[in-house]
């Protein structure tokens, strides 16, 4: 979603032919030919590990980091930094699936003028590199990106093929809510009608208009906006003007809103108890369904739909099922964080997947804190994602959310070894990595617009050291990571290979084992977290330990019920020997001897 500067913890945020646009459904014959194609002998999982890339950011080698640097300064990596040597390294380390952030081209205050591309007024463009929630141009992609700017589409479709001759699905962000202030298609498609091109400016809502407007009003840039220092700016002119991204229907956002942004119309009336007008389908939902199936056809994977629930649910249902007829392997995430929201827009929008972000990450990031108690999680899977638990993307940092090993969170990225393992393990769905997490990126100054606030910036240009660590002048073999790095980033390859390879995790079922040892006198109810996956081919029996400073040893009580569930004798000696961390190895009845460190994982196999 689109962030604002804040040091706040909890924010969050062609060729296309005319027959696929007007019909928007290819045969079931053809797309059964195109996913026979892209995904040969594909079996489905939902046990995704998704690794997100901040691809600006990805392959920039530049050490300077200058706050608000220019490109030529600080410097911006490119498609084809993220070369077959990399990808191999990715799908080595277990990843199944890329998503590419920042790849639609979106507002930016570099001049790319001499290529065609109209500059943007600075006063609308949050840091130098700009927002990639600010889209610009839905059918294009961020020029930044191309070592070629004039063959910028052809570097992209090159990055998808080699991704998917390295083993890899490619995912990239689809902004549903909102676009650049200065939004203008130059790269549409033949006959595709532009966003805004035939609205009625004069009427503030009108189901027919892509933009919701403020008749007769000038639009007002907030006051405070920083311009860098060196630029020009002229006025921006913008009237009437339109309501901001954040649901803002006046003509003077504040600092804190999406000013950026202009709020796109999908039938919706804000202003009148937000009343439906779906019947005719509204303009919008025709030309948001056309920019999917466009990138479909590119070769696409699936989409990250940014602050989905911003967008009504009704939508997804009508748009999703047909970029799905055109490839049925398509895979659709919501950014989501209303959990009563979750089930409807799994089972009316037909979504595949949702963020777990208020309920999983708050929960574990509440006790990577030292605050919280484990009773969180066993809440999160009883009241609000238990029965659609394979419905759910389990992380613990994306661009949204502040680095684990930064002064704003943990501090420490080995914190999250128990949180990372149980948000890998605990159910059937995906879970996601943010690029450099695996290697403890911790963003210690201002890099521009986002300001300090423990994250790595997604609106300036900038070099991740941790990143180039690994990178190794594009080498991708991690030659200049410190040990530890290394062996943090070996931790989290275990982890993926463990998902990637156990039965019981990838389509187990799940059983809690917190009130089967309740009456355990030394068993920590706050801090100590067991519960088991078991499948017809598998059973675990995986124990947490979340206390910074604190060994664990008890017995593990399981009861019969699990026993019977698992089809094994409770009476029966067991063999439990870990497959994940360490090398222990023990025999016990329905009640397990464990001694854990501080922050100790264990992943029993049950023999």
């Amino acid at each position: 979603m689109t962030q604002n500067a804040s040091n706040s913890s909890t924010l969050s945020r062609r060729g296309f032919t005319a027959g696929i646009i007007s019909t928007a459904v290819l045969s079931n014959t053809f797309a059964e030919a195109a996913d026979n194609l892209l995904n040969p002998a594909v079996s489905r999982t939902d046990k995704l590990v998704i690794y997100q890339i901040f691809t600006r950011l990805f392959g920039n080698q530049k050490t300077t980091n200058k706050p608000w640097g220019t490109r030529n300064e600080n410097g911006v990596g490119k498609f084809n930094d993220i070369t077959d040597k990399a990808l191999q390294e990715l799908k080595t380390f277990g990843i199944s699936h890329v998503w590419y952030t920042g790849v639609i081209e979106h507002a930016l205050i570099t001049d790319y003028s001499s290529s065609g591309i109209p500059k943007d007024n600075p006063q609308i463009v949050k840091g130098r590199a700009g927002s990639p929630y600010a889209i610009k141009d839905y059918y294009d992609v961020d020029p930044d990106l191309a070592v070629d700017v004039r063959n910028r589409m052809q570097e992209f479709e090159a990055l998808i093929k080699r991704s998917h001759a390295n083993g890899l699905k490619v995912i990239i962000d689809f902004v549903p809510n909102h676009l650049a202030r200065q939004y203008h298609s130059d790269a549409k498609p033949s006959g595709v009608e532009d966003m805004g091109q035939t609205d009625d400016k004069t009427k503030a809502f009108d189901p027919k208009n892509n933009f919701y407007y403020l008749p007769k009003e000038l639009f007002h840039v907030p006051d405070g906006v920083h311009v860098p220092e060196g630029l020009s700016s002229g006025p921006y002119i913008e009237l009437p003007a339109k309501a901001t991204g954040n649901d803002v229907f006046k003509a003077k956002p504040n600092l804190d809103d999406w000013y950026e942004t202009i709020k796109l119309n999908y039938g919706v009336d804000y202003q009148n108890n937000r009343q439906t007008h779906f019947n005719p389908i509204p303009s919008t939902w025709f030309k948001m369904r056309d920019i999917l199936l466009f990138w479909a056809q590119k070769g696409v994977d699936g989409f990250r739909c940014d602050m989905a629930e911003m967008v009504p649910v009704e939508f997804w249902g009508w748009a999703i099922p047909q970029v799905k007829a055109f490839r049925s392997s398509l895979v659709f995430i919501a950014e989501i964080y209303n959990p009563s929201e979750y089930k409807n827009y799994i089972q009316t929008g037909k979504f595949d997947y949702l963020y777990d972000k208020v309920g999983l990450y708050d929960s574990l990031r509440r006790l990577m804190e030292g605050k919280g108690t484990v009773e969180d999680i066993t809440k999160v899977w009883q009241t609000e994602s238990g029965d659609i638990s394979e419905h759910m993307v389990r992380f613990l940092e994306n661009h949204d959310e502040q680095r684990i090993a930064s002064s704003f969170f943990a501090g420490d990225p080995w914190t999250a070894v128990p949180a990372m393992t149980l948000s890998a393990t605990l159910h059937t769905g995906p879970v996601m990595l943010y690029f450099g997490q695996e290697l403890g990126v911790n963003p210690t100054k201002a890099e521009g617009f986002q300001g300090d606030d423990g994250r790595t910036t997604i609106f300036d240009y900038w070099g991740i050291p941790e990143y180039q660590a690994w990178t190794n002048g594009r080498k991708f073999d991690g030659g200049k990571l410190t040990a530890n790095q290394k062996k943090l980033r070996q931790f989290y390859q275990q982890l993926n290979q463990l998902v990637n390879t156990s039965d019981a995790i990838r389509t187990g079922s799940f059983y809690d084992l917190q009130a089967s040892n309740r009456q355990n006198a030394d068993y920590d109810q706050k801090r100590l977290y067991s519960y088991l996956r078991y499948s017809g081919k598998q059973k675990l029996l995986i124990i947490c330990n979340f206390d910074k400073t604190k060994s664990a040893s008890t017995l593990v009580n399981i009861p019969d019920d699990a026993w019977q569930k698992m089809k094994l004798k409770s009476a029966d000696i067991h063999s439990f020997r870990d497959i994940f961390r360490t090398k222990t190895n023990l025999q016990a009845p329905n009640s397990v001897p464990i001694d854990l460190p501080p922050l100790g994982v264990l992943v029993l196999e049950i023999v």
